[in-house]
C-alpha cells in the first residue's frame, strides 16, 4: 500500500475519501437488524447508480466513497462489476481510484478482472506514470496462470520505463509472478540483473527485495553493483534500507575474511585431529599475517554508520545486526547507544530490541555495561519486557556490580507480578552459580524467602535452592532440615517434588528426618500430583537401600499403592523399582547394583541463559525471535579462509560519460582519490543526467540533485559564505560517501574557491528541480542534521586530532562508564543536604542542643542467619544514643546468639570492606560463647552521612561470614531542641526550594 498511497496523494483527493466514507456510514439507520440490512443494500445501490451515471463528478464521488469504505476495512467486493466498467474512463482522477480498488479485489474477482485485461494492457502505454504503474500492479494481482506470458511482457517493458516509479512497481511484480509460476525464474533473473544496475534510489530497495525472493544465492549479480548500493544506501527509502542491509550482510560474510581473527577469540585455534604438521604450519602462518580490512568491507561499515540515527527502528536494528556480524569487535560498541535509544519506543519494538540485546550481552558484556541502569525494570512494563530486562541484568552481572543488582532483585521479589517474582528468584540462583563470591549471600537470601507468605515465591525458592545445594550439599545440612519442615505447608507440586528429591539424595545425612518424611507422604500418596508420586517412590527406594530396618514396610506399602495407580508412568516406575530393590528369583544381576544406581552422584545442573542457543540465528530475524528456523530464513555463511578476488567488484568507466556531463560540472582530477568514491560518483552522475532528460518531472529533479552533489558538494561543505542549498548538497555528499577524515578536510580547504562558483550554479539548478513538498522537507531535515554533525566533527578535530566522532545519539539520561566504578567519598543525598544545611550540632552551639530521643524502635535486623552462620546468629538495632567511640559515628548494638550445642570460640570482626571515607570501631573479641548463650556488643560506624552499606566479616575460630549493615536515613540524624525564634532563624538560612 506504500506505492498506492504515493499515487493517491500525488493528485490529492486522498484526504476526502475517508471523510466521505464517514458520511456514508453515518447515513445508516439504527432501526433494528432489518433496517440496517436494507440501509446497506440501499447505499450500495446508490453507489452503483452513481458509477453508471454519465457525469464524471458523480462517478468520482462514488469512487471516493468506495475507497473510504476500503480504508475502514469494510467489504466492497460486490461493487466490483460496477467499478470495473470505469477502468477505461478518460478522467485521470477516476481511473486512479478505480485502479486502487482493483488492486485490492483483483485476486478475489479474477474472472471479472480478466474481462478487462485488454484495458490494462492499453494502460501500460498511458502517458501518466501513475496510471502505467497502477495498471501493472492490477495485472500482477490477477493470480491466473493463463496470463503469465502477458505479465512477463508487461514486466519487461516496465523495467525499461523512463519513470523510476514504474520500474519500482516492475520489481514488485517480479515477486508476484515468481510465486505464481516459479518456472519463469531464469527470465526474471535477467530482469533483476538489469534493474540492479538502475541508478535511482526509488528502485534500489524494491529490486533487492525481488533478488532476495527469487535468487538469493546468485551473489555474482551483486558484485558490479556492490559499491553503488553502499553509496546510495543513505538515500533509499527506509524499508528498502532494511532489505539492502540484510542482503549486504550476507554478501560480506561470503566475500571478505573475518575481522575477528586478531585476538578476538572467535576463531577455533585448536588443532584439527586429521591435520598434518604441514597443514598446521600453513594455518599458523595465516594467523600470523597482519589483518588488513578490504576497502569494500570498510565502505559498507562506514556508509551504514549514519543510519544508526534513523527514526525507523527497523533500520537501526538492521545496522546493529550488520555491525554485530561483520564489523571488528572494537567498532561494534557504537550500536549499544542506538539500541538503548530504541527502548523508548513502543512495547513491540522494545520486545524485539531486548531480545537481541539479551543475545549480544552473553558474548560481549562490555558493550552494554555503561547502560546498566537503562535495563532496570519499571512497574509499568509488561511481564515479558520485565523478564527480558531481568535476563539482560543477569548477563551483565559481575563482581563490580553484583551488590547493586542484588539490592535491585530484592525489590523485584516483592512485585505483585508473580511470574516476574518467580523469574527474579531464578535470576538470583543464576547469579549465585556464576559469581562464587556471592553464592552464600544469594543462598542466604533464598532461605529467608522460604518464610514468605506468597506460596509461589516459596515454591520457586525451593526449586532454586535445590539446584544450588546439588553443587555443595555437605555444607548445608541445616537448610535441608529446614526445607523438610516446609513440606507440610507447601502445596505447589514442583516445590514438593524438589524437597523430596533433595531429602532422598541426602537421606544418609538426615537419617532421622527422611523416614518421617516418607511416613507423612505415604499418607497423602493417593492425593498427590503425579510428579510428587514419582519422587515419593524414589525416596522410598533410596531409604529401603540405606535404612531398610525402619522403612521396609513403608516402602512396600507405597509400592502397592503405586501398582494400582491410574497413571501408567507411576505403575511402570513401581514395577521397575520393585524388581530392582526387592531381590527374588526373577531378579537379574542388576539388583546387585541397585544402591549404586539410585545413589549415584548426580551432575550439578547448569543454570544458563535461554538466549545462549540463539546466537546461530541472524540478529533481528523472525527465526531469532522464535528460536526456530522460519520459512524463508537465509543462514549466514561462515567467513572464507581466503578472500575471493576483489576485482569482480570493479566497474568499467565509460569514456562517453564526460560528454554527457552538463557544462560547468567537470571535476578536477585527483589521483589520491579512492577508486570507489569519485569514479563511482562520476559514473552515477553521467547516467542519471541522461535519465533525467527523458524521465518525468519528479525524478529529473532527484537525478540532477545527485549529479551536483557528486561534484560540488564536497568543496562547498567547508565554505562559510556559500548558500544553504550548497551546504545541503555537501552534507548529503558527505553522508553518502561517509568521508570524515582530516585529509579530506584539507583538500576541501584547498578547493574552497572553486567550490563557490560551482555551488552557485548547482544551487539554481537544484531549486528548479524540486520534486514535492514532503520530499524536500525530509531532505532538508537530513541535510541539516548532517551539517551539524560535520561542523562539530571538524571543530573537535581542530582541537584534538585523536578525538572520536561526535554522535547525535548521545543520551542525556545515561552516564556510560567504561571502567570499574571507584566510589567517591560518601556524601549526603541532595535532599538530605538541604535538610541539614543550616544545622550546627557541635558542642559549642548556643542555639541548638541535642536532646534524648522521644521514640526508639525495638525492631531488630538480621545480620547473620543461624543456618548460614552454622549455628551463630546475629541481630542488630540502632539505639539512637550518642556513640561513645566518636561524635561522627552512629551507635549500633549487635546481639550474638549460639544456637548450637557446642561452644563457639573467638568471635571477632575480621576483614572490613568499607567505602572510601567510612570508618568502623569494632567490639573486642569474645573468647567463647556457651551453647544457647547470648551477648550484646556495641560498635560505632561513621557512615559519612550516607546510606552506603558497611560490609565486614563476622568471624569465629573456624569460619568467617560476610555481613552487611545499611542504615536508614533517619538513623543518621540527631534529635535537637530549639526555641521558636531560633527555629525561624535557622529556617531563613534554608534554600527557597525547600520552603
Amino acid at each position: 500500500m506504500s506505492s498506492n498511497s504515493f499515487a493517491y496523494n500525488e493528485q490529492s483527493g486522498g484526504g476526502e475519501a475517508t471523510e466521505l466514507g464517514q458520511e456514508a456510514t453515518s447515513t445508516i439507520s439504527p432501526s433494528g437488524a432489518f433496517g440496517l440490512f436494507s440501509s446497506d443494500m440501499k447505499k450500495n445501490e446508490d453507489l452503483k447508480q452513481m458509477l453508471e451515471s454519465n457525469k464524471d463528478s458523480a462517478k468520482l464521488d462514488a469512487m471516493k466513497r468506495i475507497v473510504g469504505m476500503i480504508a475502514k476495512g469494510k467489504n466492497a467486493s460486490e461493487l466490483f462489476p460496477a467499478v470495473v466498467k470505469n477502468v477505461a474512463s478518460k478522467n485521470i482522477e477516476i481511473k486512479k481510484l478505480v485502479y486502487v480498488y482493483l488492486v485490492r479485489y483483483a485476486e478475489e474477482q479474477q474472472d471479472l478482472a480478466l474481462l478487462s485485461i485488454s484495458t490494462f494492457q492499453r494502460a501500460l502505454k498511458d502517458p501518466n506514470q501513475l496510471i502505467r504503474a497502477s495498471a501493472l500492479r492490477v495485472l500482477s494481482s490477477i493470480r491466473v496462470p493463463i496470463i503469465v506470458p502477458i505479465m512477463m511482457l508487461a514486466i519487461k517493458e516496465a523495467s525499461a520505463d523512463l519513470s523510476p516509479y514504474v520500474r519500482k512497481n516492475a520489481a514488485h511484480a517480479i515477486q508476484k509472478l515468481y510465486s505464481l509460476d516459479p518456472e519463469q525464474k531464469e527470465m526474471l533473473i535477467e530482469i533483476i540483473e538489469k534493474l540492479l544496475k538502475d541508478k535511482s534510489t526509488l528502485v534500489a530497495g524494491s529490486v533487492v527485495m525481488a533478488f532476495e525472493e527469487v535468487c538469493p544465492d546468485r551473489i555474482d549479480l551483486i558484485h558490479k553493483n556492490y559499491r553503488k548500493l553502499c553509496n546510495l544506501l543513505v538515500d533509499v527509502e527506509e524499508w528498502g534500507q532494511v532489505v539492502i542491509i540484510h542482503m549486504l550482510t550476507r554478501y560480506a560474510r561470503t566475500q571478505f575474511v573475518s575481522p575477528w581473527k586478531e585476538g578476538d577469540g572467535l576463531e577455533d585455534n585448536e588443532k584439527d585431529f586429521y591435520d598434518s604438521d604441514e597443514e598446521q604450519k600453513e594455518k599458523a602462518d595465516k594467523r600470523k599475517r597482519p589483518y588488513t580490512m578490504d576497502p569494500d568491507h570498510r565502505l559498507l561499515i562506514r556508509n551504514t554508520k549514519p543510519l544508526l540515527q534513523s527514526r525507523n527502528a527497523a533500520v537501526v536494528m538492521a545496522v546493529a545486526q550488520l555491525y554485530w556480524h561483520i564489523a571488528p569487535k572494537s567498532e561494534a560498541g557504537i550500536i549499544s547507544k542506538s539500541l538503548v535509544r530504541l527502548l523508548r519506543s513502543n512495547r513491540e519494538v522494545q520486545y524485539i530490541v531486548l531480545q537481541n540485546i539479551a543475545t549480544m550481552s552473553i558474548q560481549r558484556k562490555g558493550m552494554f555495561e555503561p547502560y546498566l541502569k537503562s535495563f532496570y525494570v519499571r512497574s509499568t512494563d509488561p511481564t515479558m519486557i520485565k523478564i527480558l530486562k531481568l535476563e539482560i541484568l543477569t548477563n551483565l552481572a559481575n563482581e563490580a556490580n553484583i551488590s547493586t543488582l542484588l539490592r535491585e532483585f530484592q525489590t523485584y521479589v516483592k512485585s505483585q507480578d508473580k511470574q516476574f517474582a518467580a523469574a527474579t528468584i531464578q535470576t538470583i540462583g543464576r547469579c549465585a552459580t556464576s559469581i562464587t563470591e556471592v553464592s552464600d549471600t544469594c543462598l542466604n537470601g533464598l532461605v529467608c524467602l522460604l518464610s514468605n507468605r506468597d506460596e509461589i515465591v516459596v515454591a520457586e525458592s525451593v526449586v532454586v535452592i535445590k539446584k544450588l545445594l546439588q553443587m555443595q550439599p555437605i555444607q548445608h545440612g541445616e537448610i535441608i532440615k529446614h526445607m523438610a519442615k516446609l513440606l507440610d505447608s507447601i502445596t505447589v507440586p514442583v516445590a514438593r517434588a524438589s524437597i523430596l528429591w533433595l531429602i532422598g539424595e541426602n537421606c544418609e545425612r538426615v537419617p532421622k528426618i527422611a523416614p518421617d518424611v516418607l511416613r507423612k507422604t505415604a499418607k497423602s500418596f493417593t492425593s498427590e500430583d503425579d510428579l510428587v508420586k514419582l519422587q515419593i517412590l524414589n525416596l522410598g527406594a533410596k531409604l529401603y537401600l540405606t535404612n531398610s530396618k525402619q522403612t521396609k514396610l513403608l516402602t512396600q506399602y507405597i509400592l502397592n499403592l503405586g501398582k494400582y495407580d491410574q497413571n501408567y508412568d507411576i505403575r511402570d516406575r513401581t514395577r521397575f523399582i520393585r524388581q530392582l530393590i526387592v531381590p527374588n528369583e526373577k531378579s537379574g544381576a542388576l539388583s546387585k547394583y541397585a544402591k549404586k544406581i539410585f545413589l549415584a552422584q548426580k551432575p550439578a545442573p547448569l543454570l544458563e541463559s535461554p538466549f545462549k542457543d540463539r546466537d546461530h540465528f541472524q540478529l533481528g530475524t523472525l527465526s531469532h525471535t522464535l528460536n526456530t528456523k522460519a520459512t524463508g530464513y537465509l543462514e549466514l555463511s561462515n567467513w572464507p579462509e581466503v578472500a575471493p578476488d576483489p576485482s569482480v567488484r570493479n566497474v568499467e568507466v565509460i569514456e562517453l560519460a564526460k560528454e554527457w556531463t552538463p557544462a560547468g560540472k567537470a571535476k578536477k582530477e585527483n589521483p589520491d582519490e579512492k577508486f570507489y568514491s569519485e569514479s563511482e560518483e562520476e559514473e552515477d552522475s553521467s547516467e542519471s543526467s541522461s535519465d533525467s532528460e527523458s524521465a518525468s518531472g519528479s525524478e529529473s529533479g532527484e537525478d540532477e540533485e545527485e549529479d551536483h552533489s557528486g561534484d560540488s558538494g564536497e568543496d562547498s561543505g567547508e565554505s562559510g559564505s556559500e548558500s544553504e542549498a550548497g551546504k545541503g548538497r555537501a552534507a548529503k555528499h558527505a553522508k553518502a560517501r561517509g568521508k570524515g577524515d582530516s585529509k579530506d578536510v584539507d583538500k576541501e580547504k584547498e578547493n574552497s574557491k572553486s567550490s563557490e562558483s560551482s555551488s552557485g550554479e548547482s544551487s539554481s539548478i537544484e531549486e528548479s528541480s524540486s520534486d514535492s513538498e514532503s520530499e524536500s522537507e525530509s531532505e532538508s531535515e537530513s541535510e541539516s542534521r548532517t551539517i551539524t554533525k560535520a561542523k562539530e566533527k571538524k571543530t573537535k578535530q581542530d582541537r584534538n586530532p585523536l578525538t572520536k566522532d561526535v554522535s547525535l545519539l548521545d543520551l542525556d539520561d545515561f552516564n556510560p562508564v567504561s571502567s570499574p566504578v571507584v566510589l567517591p567519598t560518601p556524601a549526603l543525598s541532595p535532599s538530605l543536604i538541604a535538610d541539614l544545611e543550616g544545622l550546627n550540632l557541635s558542642a559549642t552551639s548556643s542555639v541548638i542542643s541535642v536532646s534524648t530521643p522521644v521514640f526508639v524502635p525495638g525492631k531488630t535486623h538480621v545480620l547473620l542467619h543461624r543456618m548460614s552462620g552454622k549455628g551463630l546468629a546475629a541481630h542488630y538495632f540502632f539505639p539512637r544514643q550518642p556513640c561513645i567511640f566518636g561524635d561522627k559515628m552512629v551507635s549500633v548494638q549487635i546481639t550474638l546468639n549460639n544456637t548450637t550445642d557446642q561452644k563457639i570460640e573467638n568471635i571477632h570482626v575480621g576483614g572490613k570492606k568499607l567505602p572510601m571515607g567510612m570508618q568502623m570501631h569494632v567490639f573486642n573479641p569474645i573468647e567463647s560463647l556457651e551453647p544457647a548463650g547470648s551477648i550484646t556488643v556495641s560498635v560505632g560506624i561513621d557512615f559519612c552521612d550516607s546510606t552506603q552499606t558497611a560490609s565486614f566479616q563476622l568471624c569465629t575460630k573456624d569460619d568467617c561470614f560476610s555481613v552487611n549493615i545499611q542504615p536508614p536515613v533517619g538513623e543518621l540524624l540527631l534529635p535537637v531542641a530549639m526555641s521558636e525564634k531560633d527555629f525561624k532563624k535557622e529556617q531563613g538560612q534554608c534554600p527557597e526550594d525547600l520552603l
